[in-house]
């Protein structure tokens, strides 16, 4: 059965039995130390309205809702430590944890990481990079996203080589056209577009994170039945991913938004558990 919880993930993460998972990923506040958040908006004809169009025509814009989550923290690394700390007991032998985070905090969590499992553990800081949204002219803009990957055991982990899906060679006429056509498996830097804003894979969840990225990291660090962590799930995109792929999940969040909008996600999803972990009932 595939678990959905809503309370605190640090009390999830203390009543799991060592070596429950054998993948994690988290995404979880970058620290920003503002409020994320997302509107979702319409326009449509109107005779005043406050947008001009093509030959102009003018149209009102209608809010639809919005999503948000403060991402603001006194002590980042005092926050998330002792998460991680129940991170690496829940793994399994062969496990992995890959950390999601992004330059302001990366540095502070890979010295943490490596206190917790260890220098020899880290395998890769993995580079999200992707060309989309506002640009400063006040530095270079911040394009990507880093992500850690760390293994319980550096000297026995699941990684799927063959299983990784292959993506096109930059200048395929330099390799020839059978491993043109073949595509290469790709390096610790991934070039990978952000959710689309009107595309059907988007929840509205303020940072949602591609199906395409989850899908790449689980089908290369587990197996096909095994369990997949996710104690910050916000839009649920591990578990649509695990879905896809033949994995079991166990998500988390306690955002009510975040709970919202993983309900609607997998609507119509008979193997799925909502609990409400602080009661211990479903939701």
């Amino acid at each position: 059965m595939n678990r959905i919880y809503y309370g605190d993930n640090l009390e999830l993460l203390r009543s799991l039995p060592d070596e429950a998972v054998e993948l994690i990923y988290i995404d979880p506040p970058f620290n920003t130390g503002k409020a994320q958040a997302r509107t979702r908006l319409r326009t449509q004809r109107a005779e005043n309205g406050d947008r001009v169009g093509f030959q102009g025509k003018r149209y009102e814009t209608i809010k639809l809702g919005s999503l948000e989550y403060n991402d603001i923290f006194d002590d980042f690394i005092a926050f998330i430590e002792p998460r991680l700390v129940e991170a690496r007991r829940v793994l399994s032998a062969a496990g992995s944890l890959y950390f999601h985070i992004d330059y302001r905090e990366v540095h502070y969590c890979k010295v943490l990481l490596d206190q917790i499992f260890g220098r020899a553990s880290f395998l890769n800081e993995i580079i999200w990079a992707y060309d989309y949204g506002a640009r400063t002219r006040r530095k270079w803009p911040p394009k990507h996203d880093n992500i850690l990957w760390y293994a319980k055991d550096p000297d026995h982990y699941t990684f799927n080589y063959t299983d990784i899906e292959r993506i096109p060679y930059m200048a395929p006429g330099l390799v020839g056209p059978e491993k043109a056509a073949r595509g290469k498996l790709p390096t610790d830097t991934w070039w990978h577009t952000i959710v689309p804003t009107n595309g059907r894979e988007r929840t509205g969840y303020p940072t949602q994170k591609p199906l395409g990225i989850l899908r790449r990291i689980i089908a290369a660090s587990s197996n096909p039945g095994e369990t997949v962590l996710d104690f910050f799930a916000g839009s649920g995109t591990t578990g649509a991913a695990c879905l896809e792929l033949g994995r079991k999940f166990i998500l988390a969040d306690d955002n009510p938004q975040a709970l919202a909008v993983m309900a609607k996600r997998f609507d119509g999803i008979e193997d799925i558990e909502w609990v409400n972990h602080e009661h211990t009932k479903n939701v």
